[in-house]
């Protein structure tokens, strides 16, 4: 995995704008993408962050890069605890959440609908996802059901993060220096 590439999809949570990102990243060994895993825990884990693989398939691992105190602060959410329990999920404990989530993933296809909650989406709209589908009002990083105007600025905030964040990097910036602290 590049460098390149965990800041082209994590800077928002590299700058602390979001809980968390996911993509899906290309390896030729199981082995050697889970090095490349520990290596940036230990050098972005003095951060707050912490990079897990979600999922590993075909030679891809779905990689989840995220602010643990953040992730336990969004789950607390009353809303995000409820969803969380109507998917099967023990709420009160983020690192027993993250398990069951990967337990969903190896065990489907498809995302599970509460995934968006591990990413800092709010709660609202994930809820929307879930249950009013058809009434989307913006569709952007993630689809509005609530606060069109919130989450446009923060679409908007996010662009520019990644935008500078690109920058930096080709100035030749590292990723412990664009890692923001907890």
């Amino acid at each position: 995995m590049s460098n390149e590439m965990l800041i082209r999809c994590c800077a928002p949570t590299m700058a602390s704008l979001k809980t968390g990102n996911m993509f899906n990243c290309p390896f030729d060994s199981r082995e050697h993408m889970t090095e490349e895993l520990r290596r940036l825990n230990r050098l972005l884990g003095r951060k707050g962050l912490r990079v897990l693989p979600l999922r590993w398939e075909n030679g891809r691992a779905l990689v989840y890069l995220y602010r643990p105190k953040m992730l336990e602060k969004d789950l607390r959410n009353e809303l995000a605890a409820q969803l969380l329990a109507e998917c099967g999920y023990a709420c009160g404990n983020p690192n027993a959440c993250i398990a069951r989530l990967i337990s969903r993933l190896r065990g489907s296809r498809d995302f599970p609908h509460e995934i968006w909650l591990f990413l800092g989406y709010p709660p609202a709209d994930v809820d929307g996802f879930m249950h009013r589908k058809h009434a989307c009002k913006l569709s952007g990083i993630w689809k509005v059901y609530d606060d069109v105007e919130g989450a446009a600025r923060q679409f908007a905030r996010c662009r520019r993060c990644t935008e500078v964040y690109l920058r930096c990097w080709q100035q030749g910036y590292s990723l412990e220096r664009l890692a923001v602290p907890a």
